[in-house]
């Protein structure tokens, strides 16, 4: 236990020394929604196109075949099934949107906390690797010099 104290304050005197600035975090949380709320948005486009240009083509063989109720049924059932899941990317990306804003602006929604700790669990550990990393480095360079 007594070792693990040193190296939780060379951990904290690193962050000390390192300070992370506001703006580049708040670019790189703005980029990040951008990026998954801009994806599920397109997602949700191309479902619809794809929806809508399935109902093109169906409409026809509907026509056609009209005393043939399966196919109709079929038919009704993936544009049913087009709609709803275009709608649903659509919700998402949109709740994405929202919630992102609220943690940009510090209003602190629901599993920001969770996230926080996973980033700064990410980061301890990310520290602890380069620390190992170098002291390797290092027993690695003393015993090649002997």
């Amino acid at each position: 236990m007594a070792q693990n104290q040193p190296r939780f304050d060379v951990q904290q005197r690193y962050q000390q020394q390192q300070p992370q600035p506001q703006l580049s975090r708040q670019v790189a949380k703005t980029t990040t929604a951008v990026t998954l709320g801009g994806s599920l948005m397109v997602l949700s486009g191309l479902t619809l196109a794809a929806t809508v240009i399935a109902l093109v083509l169906a409409t026809p063989l509907l026509v056609i075949f009209s005393p043939v109720l399966v196919p109709a049924a079929i038919t009704i059932f993936l544009i049913l099934a087009g709609f709803v899941t275009s709608g649903g990317f659509g919700a998402t990306a949109s709740f994405l949107f929202y919630w992102m804003y609220k943690y940009v602006t510090g209003k602190h929604p629901v599993g920001a906390d969770q996230l926080d700790r996973a980033r700064d669990k990410i980061s301890h550990a990310a520290y602890d690797v380069k620390e190992r990393a170098e002291h390797a480095a290092r027993g690695a360079a003393g015993q090649q010099s002997t």
